[in-house]
């Protein structure tokens, strides 16, 4: 049965849901792995802990880790809800993620791809499994990056990147499509800025690692 990733920000649980199921129903098997970035920056603020971020990824200090877990749990369990009882809510962290700590940005991991026993199960009993974006370390990982590694570890045939982010923006306006050496080069110039960031280096990666891959309406082709 052909697989499908969605990727969700933390915004977005019931359009993500709605999502899911109808690609279930239409009979692919469907992974969800979702963000939770504004509910972690509402909380580091109101902990008084100035939040940081490096070409649109977090800074994670132990102290941070802490309000990602919690955050990123809540979330789960939300998605969870929204989707219904096929759900099954997984933390990257127990299910065993591997991820390549970057000491730069303190407990944050560059997910490798990877097909964790868990998820396959779920799979294998037609669940829809429902992933938080953590590392074994624990480390927190950025979830389009999580995404993109599950998509090609698990031989996904597409990627969707669903948010409020209608697309790839080039001179303010949407491209329905861009090829990843295009990307790339764009991406190395500093054409992009902020959280688009990490979701097209997170596209290319699942584009050049054979899956299909698309942020909003924007396609992204090799």
């Amino acid at each position: 049965m052909a697989r499908v990733v969605l990727k969700l920000g933390g915004r977005v649980a019931e359009q993500a849901a709605s999502e899911a199921r109808v690609l279930r129903t239409a009979g692919y098997d469907v992974v969800v792995v979702h963000g939770a970035g504004p509910q972690i920056t509402a909380e580091m603020e109101r902990r008084g802990i100035e939040p940081s971020f490096v070409d649109g990824r977090r800074v994670t200090t132990p102290e941070v880790l802490e309000v990602v877990r919690e955050s990123l749990l809540a979330v789960n369990e939300a998605v969870c809800a929204a989707i219904g009882p096929e759900a099954i809510g997984l933390a990257g962290d127990t299910i065993g993620l591997p991820a390549e700590q970057v000491s730069e940005l303190g407990l944050v991991g560059n997910p490798v791809p990877s097909a964790p026993a868990e998820v396959l199960d779920a799979l294998a009993q037609g669940r829809i499994p429902v992933i938080a974006p953590l590392a074994e370390g624990p480390l927190n990982v950025n979830a389009d990056e999580a995404a993109a590694a599950l998509a090609v570890g698990l031989g996904a045939e597409r990627i969707r990147f669903v948010s409020d982010v209608p697309g790839v923006l080039v001179d303010d306006e949407v491209v329905p499509e861009i090829g990843v050496d295009v990307a790339g080069r764009m991406l190395a110039d500093g054409s992009f800025q902020g959280g688009i960031v990490p979701k097209l280096e997170a596209a290319v990666r699942a584009v050049r690692g054979g899956v299909h891959a698309s942020i909003g309406t924007t396609e992204v082709t090799a």
